[in-house]
């Protein structure tokens, strides 16, 4: 609570500056502390801390996957050219990731003050306008879409967390059986049964020792790592936009309640 009375502070010195010089500061600040949308709150924090997981450590999974590719699993650049490529796109992705959820977040955040009770008690009869009725609707859509279409890129995040897992299984078992090289040598990783890497690339896949030793690397561990990062930090924010979905559902209600009561409808 300490670390959000500053900036509270502020909004009540911003929007409601008159009526704090009428009513006395702190009451006005006690007042807007307890009009805070506290779930649009949580739910901003989430999201935040969320994509800058899933960015921050998804992108730098990305640069050492292609290095992990390009070191043990090809020799020629032809091979992974295309793999390259596709990271290449997938980082520019998550650069527009980043930007748009923390302009909407905010957004989001912003709706859930202009729906607290705050406004009510600061000046008095609250109007809620048609255009106030039909943003909160339509913000009610773009998180529900915004949700289904993160629950498939939830879902698509695990898919390297797969690939490492399988790796990392296969690694612990060839360091069950070193004492049997010949079956050793049969226990492999194919890159190019995940799509990483055409048919035709050479070797295309780690088997044996070779494999083991890839599992030993700093680059390896980091990598696998970063991805379980990013995942968990896809589904904080997959839980961030389904907390946004039940606040923005019950600021329309809320909206749509007043808007009964209110004297005006026009924008």
């Amino acid at each position: 609570m300490v670390y959000y009375v500053f900036p509270l502070f502020i909004i009540c010195f911003v929007f409601h500056g008159a009526a704090c010089r009428l009513i006395g500061c702190y009451e006005c600040c006690m007042r807007c502390l307890g009009g805070v949308p506290y779930c649009s709150l949580v739910a901003t924090l989430l999201c935040f801390s969320g994509i800058a997981l899933f960015c921050g450590c998804g992108h730098q999974a990305l640069t050492e996957t292609e290095r992990l590719i390009e070191t043990y699993f090809a020799r020629n650049l032809q091979d992974y050219i295309t793999l390259a490529y596709i990271i290449q796109y997938f980082q520019y992705v998550i650069y527009g990731l980043a930007s748009f959820f923390f302009l909407y977040c905010i957004v989001l955040l912003a709706e859930g003050f202009y729906t607290t009770s705050a406004a009510r008690q600061t000046f008095g009869e609250f109007r809620s306008t048609m255009c106030g009725r039909c943003l909160s609707s339509s913000f009610i859509v773009m998180t529900y879409v915004l949700a289904v279409l993160w629950l498939l890129v939830f879902a698509f995040s695990a898919l390297p967390v797969y690939f490492f897992y399988n790796m990392d299984a296969t690694c612990h078992t060839i360091d069950i059986l070193t004492e049997t090289p010949a079956s050793i040598n049969q226990l492999c990783v194919d890159a190019r049964q995940y799509g990483l890497l055409p048919w035709n690339a050479v070797p295309g896949k780690a088997c044996g020792m070779t494999l083991s030793s890839v599992c030993k690397t700093r680059e390896y561990r980091m990598t696998y790592d970063l991805y379980i990062a990013a995942f968990a930090g896809a589904g904080i924010t997959l839980l961030a936009l389904l907390t946004y979905t039940m606040s923005t559902t019950y600021n329309f209600a809320v909206l749509r309640y007043l808007g009964r009561k209110g004297i005006g409808a026009r924008c």
